[in-house]
């Protein structure tokens, strides 16, 4: 199939699967006129690949995951892959809790902001902090 009926059928767009394809996790044959042309198996890849993307993972880590789906008998490549999707879980659990510190940060502020308003609202001096 042609990269507009992959597009269709994925719900993905011809420039993220060109961009899919320059990063190595996604493959085509041309035409001789120079079209991309697909597998039907890469409907299934394709799927995999935003699968992954929206696990928050970026392409260089999607790149070292997939070996596992195309090599599937090699227990070096699965434990590369258990390897990389671990690393990947623990930079989640990081980024959750600086955004927890964040918003704690935030609420501290928030709480200061409502003294503050109701402070105003009855006329009273504000009380310095």
């Amino acid at each position: 199939m042609r990269i507009g009926e992959l597009s269709k059928r994925t719900g993905v767009s011809p420039r993220s699967l060109r961009y899919y394809e320059e990063q190595g996790l996604l493959a085509s044959t041309r035409s001789g006129a120079g079209q991309r042309h697909y597998s039907d198996a890469a409907v299934q890849r394709v799927s995999l690949i935003r699968q992954l993307f929206d696990a928050g993972m970026s392409s260089r880590v999607v790149a070292t995951v997939l070996p596992c789906v195309d090599v599937p008998g090699d227990l070096g490549v699965a434990e590369e892959t258990f390897t990389a999707m671990m690393r990947e879980r623990d930079r989640i659990d990081a980024d959750i809790a600086h955004l927890i510190e964040t918003r704690q940060a935030l609420d501290v502020l928030l709480r200061a902001n409502s003294r503050h308003r109701a402070e105003l609202s009855t006329g009273l001096e504000p009380v310095a902090q």
